[in-house]
């Protein structure tokens, strides 16, 4: 099949549907060794109707020049801000991939499950010494369903006081994530307005006694510090409520600073962020949380404990508000987490923190006067620009397109919304001097094609197989199988 993208460029890949040939197999299979099932002739059928017949050759060849199109943190720098797509350092899949890990069955009996239990429970001992939190579940599968854990446990709190109350506050640098969490669980979401940061007086202005909590970015997601985040705790205990604090902004802070000792209440892990875990492709993810002593009564059951120099799963735990996953967790990633973890240590975790804040005000430096920065506070591990100052009708999404040309996957667009035409950059402590040189000479280039030549930005992607997609079509429309 020839077929030409909208970029201009010729494309000459055949299809796994083309490849198709009839009576060609690509497997062989046993002679059946057990009674033939029985099944209802309805549901059974001869045939797939326009299933392609391929050999193992044609299948193998197609999945992998398919994978050479896509781009991943492998391959290339990924400056998407908030996400912390930081490298997967390949000692990490080596331990997940121990027999001994890689092989545990969930339903193992405890006596020969004593190395995964030790682990999970070593694990725990670890975030909550990173975070401050006394006590810590792995059982959430990512980071929104740790969210949603950990509002749980405030609902419940709130509920064993005998008022759940109504609302929770969520300031405006916030998580997209946050208000549908909150809602979720029953609250009606109360917006906050800030300037940047959030201040302790006006979270006292909306602070009541129908407030379950506040739901706080630490950083937040314009990667600046909630400098007033302990008087901010303290305004809202003071009304009985509980603060919650989205940790997917911890890789600035581990090893320099805990959340648990700002006053903060509960707290998600992205265990594939901060602690370099698989991120993304739909595959598993972690959102271990950490609460406080007050608030361990009502976390997930079952909980790893170590009694008599043995560990076990405790389901008895009244005040818990039940189980959040199937079986323990995500138990792959959590191996990885803790590999990543003892390969660091406690020094390792705070440089790590150190170069990620570096490195997102080296291109800071670099970038700010050519492209606007809407806010002058010391950024941390990430740095947001807006729009403003592209000439010639070009936009961030026209830069992040003309990214694609450089090389480079485009760093998070459009987001937070607090910014208008917001690029959000976050290199995280993986990229050297020489990457970081390399990527913020292409957006200086970018910035140089808009005014001399804004029509490439329009056009852009103009490199790549495909070119600019209509989006809105895509979403509106989606083509969900193969057409011909």
């Amino acid at each position: 099949m020839s077929s030409v993208g909208t970029s201009g460029l010729v494309l000459n890949e055949k299809l796994i549907f083309e490849h198709s040939d009839p009576g060609r197999k690509g497997y062989s299979l046993p002679a059946l060794d057990v009674p033939e099932a029985q099944l209802p002739t309805a549901l059974v059928r001869e045939e797939v109707a326009g299933f392609p017949e391929l050999s193992e050759v044609d299948v193998v060849r197609h999945f992998t020049r398919l994978s050479t199109w896509n781009y991943g943190v492998d391959s290339g720098f990924y400056p998407l801000g908030s996400c912390t797509m930081k490298y997967n350092p390949k000692v990490n899949e080596a331990a997940a991939r121990l027999a001994g890990f890689a092989g545990a069955h969930p339903l193992a009996p405890e006596h020969l499950s004593q190395g995964a239990l030790e682990l999970m429970f070593s694990l725990q001992q670890e975030l909550a010494e990173v975070s401050g939190f006394p006590a810590v579940t792995l059982q959430p599968a990512a980071g929104a369903h740790g969210e949603l854990t950990g509002m749980l446990i405030i609902r419940a709190w709130h509920e064993a006081q005998g008022n759940p109350r109504r609302k929770v506050l969520i300031p405006d640098t916030a998580h997209g994530t946050n208000p549908a969490t909150a809602a979720l669980c029953g609250y009606e979401v109360v917006s906050i307005p800030s300037d940047g940061v959030l201040s302790a007086e006006r979270v006292a202005e909306l602070m009541d006694e129908n407030v379950a909590g506040l739901m706080v970015t630490n950083p937040n997601t314009l990667g600046l510090f909630e400098s007033q985040i302990k008087e901010i705790c303290e305004v809202v205990h003071a009304k009985g409520g509980l603060v919650y604090c989205d940790g997917a902004n911890l890789n600035a802070l581990m090893g320099i600073a805990r959340p648990g000792d700002m006053g903060i209440d509960v707290m998600h892990f992205n265990l594939h962020k901060t602690f370099s875990t698989p991120h993304g492709g739909g595959g598993p993810g972690a959102g271990p949380v950490g609460v406080t002593a007050a608030l361990e009564p009502f976390l997930p059951v079952p909980v790893v404990v170590r009694e008599a120099g043995q560990y076990r799963l405790d389901s008895q735990r009244p005040q818990s508000i039940g189980r959040m996953r199937a079986f323990h967790g995500n138990f792959g990633i959590l191996v990885r987490a803790y590999a990543y973890i003892r390969t660091l240590g406690g020094a390792g975790l705070k440089h790590a923190s150190q170069m990620a804040v570096l490195n997102a005000n080296y291109i800071r430096a670099r970038l700010e006067g050519t492209y606007h920065l809407p806010y002058k506070q010391r950024s941390l591990h990430e740095v947001v620009f807006s729009e403003r100052n592209l000439p010639n009708d070009c936009h961030t999404l026209d830069v992040a397109k003309r990214l694609i040309d450089y090389g480079y996957h485009p760093p998070t667009v459009y987001f937070p919304l607090v910014v208008k035409g917001a690029i959000m950059i976050e290199p995280t402590e993986t990229e050297s001097q020489e990457v970081l040189d390399e990527f913020c000479e292409a957006m200086l280039a970018i910035a140089a094609e808009a005014r001399d030549n804004p029509e490439l930005l329009h056009q852009a992607p103009v490199r790549t197989r495909v070119g600019r997609m209509d989006e809105t079509a895509a979403a509106r429309n989606p083509r969900l199988k193969w057409e011909g």
